[in-house]
């Protein structure tokens, strides 16, 4: 099996925080982000909701990807979550086996 990497973004139930980060395991994360489990901002803002996701063959790849969406300003983040999730619906079970 080949290992996967994956950019993603967060977000609260009112849509007034993002979260951008890059794992290893999205299914995993995505528990930790769910659960509360991650001490930090997803935890103190309530980000629970998997709003965006991107899959990389290569951590390399994902850890720019990650930066780059950081350093966007919150209408380009926007724009890129409303390509794919115009609904800004939670993805987190669909990506479930």
């Amino acid at each position: 099996m080949v290992k996967t990497y994956h950019v993603y973004i967060m977000t609260n139930v009112h849509h007034t925080v993002l979260y951008t980060g890059v794992t290893g395991d999205i299914i995993k994360r995505g528990w930790q982000h769910k659960k509360q489990l991650i001490e930090g901002f997803t935890k103190r803002y309530n980000c629970t909701k998997l709003i965006y996701v991107e899959e990389y063959n290569y951590p390399q790849d994902a850890i720019d990807r990650e930066k780059q969406i950081k350093r966007w300003t919150r209408k380009k983040k926007e724009v890129l979550i409303q390509r794919i999730n115009p609904e800004w619906k939670d993805l987190y079970e669909e990506l479930l086996p």
